[in-house]
């Protein structure tokens, strides 16, 4: 694509799938879905599982930190920091469950800068995750 730079988060856990950590157009920088997955096991911080697949312990707030810190990665790694974001979209797949838990923990993260948001409830993310962030901010 013209005009278009793919970047690539060497800090950041590898996509599950073919598309870059994000990608520049201008001065904007859209982020692709950034899970809480740990960047250097893979596995998914909080959440323990039986030999059957089976959940035996499972930690949201461990996510919601370890998805931010995902995406501070990607930003820092573009040449973006937190002040940078203008727009937030977060994926929860049990909105009863875990809304309070993620806002309260979102609110550390973005007391100094406030983009816009949107929060959705969804069925299923594509991993054994229950949160994702989806964001744009503004480089240069």
């Amino acid at each position: 694509m013209k005009n278009s730079e793919k970047i690539t988060a060497k800090s950041a856990p590898k996509p599950v799938g073919l598309y870059p950590h994000a990608r520049r157009v201008g001065n904007l920088l859209f982020l692709s879905g950034i899970g809480p997955r740990d960047p250097e096991t893979d596995e998914v911080p909080g959440l323990k599982r039986s030999v059957n697949g089976n959940f035996i312990e499972f930690d949201f707030e461990a996510q919601c930190h370890a998805v931010f810190q995902n995406v501070g990665r990607v930003l820092n790694d573009a040449g973006a920091g937190w002040d940078s974001l203008v727009d937030v979209t977060v994926f929860l797949v049990n909105m009863e469950r875990d809304f309070h838990t993620y806002n309260r923990i979102y609110a550390e993260y973005f007391k100094d800068n406030q983009p816009c948001r949107t929060t959705v409830g969804i069925t299923a993310l594509p991993t054994p995750i229950a949160i994702e962030l989806k964001c744009v901010a503004v480089v240069g």
